[in-house]
């Protein structure tokens, strides 16, 4: 099978790492790919957004399916150009993927399919929407939502008043997040554990990926701002197996069921990013591919063959039987450059990949890297990706550190806590 992949950061390179993996894979180009393509394929000079030129360059391998890692090429219809061309594509049509380039969509959408999520209102006037903060809203703490794409930024949680205020000020004047923030979504905060589930589907059935929790605060504890991600774990442990199915019947199924009705069937991974409450799950939001650094944890622990599922979920023709699961964990510690998630400088060169990549169950997976006049430099914010994987969670978490400790670069941060504190009981979708 020859097979393209779309996308640039750790996520894609995690992605291009099990797709090489796979025995039914007989040539891998990744567009545009990084610096972590060295030695595990080919790539295509050819960016994310160009969808042009990703049918030309797929055409032209003659592949036989495109594996899309990120969002924005989905919202842009990447999918459906593909298609058109007679080319698989896994991930949904631009359609289908407003569940997540909408998140306006996505509530209305629940409404209309009962799908169980949060009291909201939406604005477009930030005076009526400070007007009805103003007159107690849907209470405090609240919830602000960007409408569109915010890079995983776009939603404000606001403990009183004076927060709500500025979060409306930031999206709906400031416009902070540029036409993600044309609309605003004002949320009743919901209390209870959070988690995520991603599946494979195929429009029709659907094959869980054991939960996986990333941290997005920048600090330890979960303080400071929000990035796109600094670490995760999987089994995350918080959701057992009568949950999972919970969520799936409830949340999942029906959403598949809508999109269908509504006549944009679903095919790919839908990520239902859930709060756990009292009354069983409700939906947060809805991302349309696989996760950011979820992805790095969940793909070590695949057993099946990642190119043959994502083949039959574009094709209609998933068995949930064929995706199995390996017994153990991963954990992955993001390693950033110096001012992120604010500006950061780039360019600076990496030391000690090859050291951390060379110790038991680690993976290096390259976020932000390019080769320059023969250094591995910094190219983005989010920069490497290390993850281990272990009989245990303790320790995959002890590999993934002790790993981190071998890279060096200007400014290099991470965070400490990783994993710390993660439930004990661990288990496997099998």
């Amino acid at each position: 099978m020859r097979v393209m992949l779309v996308g640039s950061g750790g996520r894609e390179h995690a992605l291009a790492w099990a797709l090489r993996r796979s025995p039914t894979v007989t040539e891998l180009v990744w567009a545009p790919g990084n610096a972590g393509a060295e030695g595990l394929c080919e790539t295509a000079g050819v960016k994310a957004d160009d969808l042009a030129g990703l049918v030309k360059a797929a055409k032209g391998m003659r592949a036989d399916l495109v594996v899309v890692g990120p969002e924005a090429p989905l919202a842009d219809g990447v999918a459906q150009a593909l298609e058109e061309a007679g080319i698989p594509c896994f991930g949904p049509s631009r359609e289908a993927a407003r569940l997540e380039w909408s998140k306006v969509f996505t509530k209305e959408f629940c409404v209309r399919h009962a799908i169980p999520t949060a009291p909201y209102q939406v604005f477009s006037d930030p005076d009526e929407a400070e007007s009805y903060l103003r007159r107690g809203g849907q209470g405090f703490p609240t919830v602000l939502k960007a409408d569109g794409l915010a890079a995983g930024k776009g939603v404000l949680i606001c403990k009183d008043l004076g927060e709500a205020l500025e979060g409306t000020a930031r999206i709906l004047r400031r416009r902070e997040f540029g036409g993600a923030g044309d609309r605003m979504i004002v949320e009743r905060f919901v209390s209870g554990e959070e988690a995520s589930l991603m599946v494979f589907t195929d429009g029709e059935r659907v094959a869980p990926m054991p939960p996986a929790r990333d941290h997005k605060r920048i600090y330890d504890g979960d303080q400071g701002a929000n990035t796109g991600g600094m670490g995760a774990y999987c089994p995350a442990g918080n959701m057992s197996a009568v949950q999972i199915e919970e969520a799936i019947e409830a949340i999942v199924r029906p959403s598949l069921k809508g999109m269908a009705e509504e006549g944009h069937p679903y095919r790919g991974v839908l990520y239902a990013g859930l709060m756990l409450t009292a009354d069983g799950p409700s939906l947060l939001e809805f991302n349309c591919r696989f996760g950011d650094p979820e992805t790095q944890v969940v793909v070590p622990l695949l057993e099946g063959d990642l190119a043959e599922i994502c083949l039959a979920c574009a094709g209609g023709r998933l068995d949930p039987s064929t995706v199995r699961w390996k017994s153990g964990a991963a954990v992955t510690v993001v390693l950033a450059s110096g001012g992120y998630p604010g500006p950061y400088a780039t360019g600076m060169p990496i030391t000690g990949v090859e050291e951390a990549a060379a110790r038991e169950g680690v993976i290096v997976f390259h976020a932000g890297t390019r080769r320059e006049e023969g250094f591995l430099r910094t190219a983005g914010g989010r920069v490497l990706d290390v993850t281990a994987v272990g009989e245990s969670l303790a320790q995959a978490r002890e590999r993934a550190y002790a790993s981190a400790g071998h890279i060096h670069f200007e400014g290099m941060h991470y965070r400490r806590d990783i994993a710390a504190g993660a439930p004990s009981e661990q288990s496997v979708i099998q």
